[in-house]
């Protein structure tokens, strides 16, 4: 049996009465006092998670900018020192290897934060991949532990409790501070659709910070629980149910971070071009669904006359806008807003409507 790891924070989170469940092989806590109740600190108020089941990987040297944009969808040329980006990494098929964010600090250093599912697959992809690059790639993943503060009270929480200021913080840039004495990286990021910030730093500074927070009242701990419900809101893919291996960034509606004319191209581009030129065989779409049911991961979505068309990725009867949503990969020729489509939840099939996979309204920084 396969060894589960704890963060940090994991006794923390047991003190809190946290219901803990395993998930990407950590020990993790799914909910504290409920997940609506959190999800809502987090839509209104402030919330903290735990997020340091996260990876890191750092990739130095003369050609590291070369390399991230051999590896990586997006174009980190064309971006400020300070800066992140998000976008994909692909096999040469166009599957997606993973999902991730690249924080960069100069042409020769940059952070890769990968997730935490995939970190020993995405190590060694890394890795494989550097030969013939001047670069020094180091999985440094357990020197860091991470939390992010979510929600629109997240800036004032931050400078009331913690005493980091950063109201002129632009969304998806980052900054490093000495914090107690220690390397701190701030960053305007998150994965629940509101204003936020995620705070990387040793684990015993992670820890001294999630108890500030904790103990001033001003920021609901939160767990994976919620997370979901929130990305889900608001149209963040989450790897494993809207990308994977056999799901291609197009399919996904992420053309927008697939920058197919920046200098050296990367992994997967002829695929994908392909697959551009052709038409994506399959779109991620929206759904609601009639009554009050709620559809799965992998159900069954069928057209009209009963055939199968697709499959759920992610379902729930959604927190902030009381539906029964899911969202789903089918078929392209039904995939435009309106068509009607059915959902087969155990035995009974259910009425949908394709809708666009956003939800709910975000609210980042402006």
């Amino acid at each position: 049996m396969e060894n589960i790891k704890e963060t940090p924070l994991h006794s923390r989170h047991v003190a809190l009465g946290a219901q803990m469940s395993p998930f990407a092989g950590y020990d993790m806590p799914i909910q504290y006092k409920g997940i609506v109740e959190e999800h809502n600190a987090v839509r209104n108020a402030c919330g903290v998670f735990d997020v340091s089941h996260m990876g890191e990987v750092t990739v130095r040297g003369a050609e590291a900018e070369m390399f991230v944009n051999r590896i990586f969808t997006n174009d980190v040329s064309s971006i400020p020192e300070g800066k992140i980006a998000y976008g994909m990494m692909c096999h040469p098929h166009g599957g997606v290897v993973d999902d991730l964010l690249v924080y960069k600090y100069s042409r020769n250093e940059y952070l890769l934060v990968i997730n935490a599912a995939n970190i020993a697959k995405d190590v060694a992809w890394i890795k494989a991949n550097a030969a013939g690059f001047a670069v020094e790639v180091v999985d440094v993943s357990d020197s860091f532990a991470q939390i992010a503060v979510q929600g629109p009270g997240a800036e004032a929480v931050m400078a009331e409790v913690l005493g980091l200021s950063y109201p002129d913080m632009a969304f998806y840039t980052f900054e490093e501070t000495d914090t107690y004495g220690e390397r701190l990286i701030v960053s305007r990021t998150g994965y629940t659709g509101e204003d936020g910030f995620e705070l990387y730093g040793s684990p015993a500074l992670i820890c001294a910070l999630w108890d500030k927070l904790i103990a001033s009242g001003k920021a609901e701990p939160c767990g994976l629980g919620c997370r979901d419900t929130l990305r889900f809101e608001v149209g963040l893919p989450l790897y494993g149910d809207e990308l994977s291996d056999d799901i291609t960034p197009l399919e996904a509606g992420l053309g927008i971070f697939v920058k197919f004319d920046k200098e050296g191209g990367f992994i997967g581009r002829k695929a994908l071009e392909k697959m551009k030129e052709d038409g994506v065989p399959r779109k991620l779409v929206g759904l609601e669904i009639g009554d009050r049911a709620i559809a799965r991961h992998g159900y069954e979505v069928l057209d009209a006359e009963g055939n199968l068309i697709g499959h759920i990725t992610t379902g729930y009867r959604g927190i902030s806008v009381d539906k029964s949503i899911a969202a789903a990969l089918i078929e392209s020729p039904f995939a435009a807003k309106g068509t009607e489509v059915q959902v087969k939840i155990r035995r009974k099939c259910f009425p949908a409507t394709v809708t666009a996979k956003k939800f709910y309204k975000k609210s980042y920084k402006a």
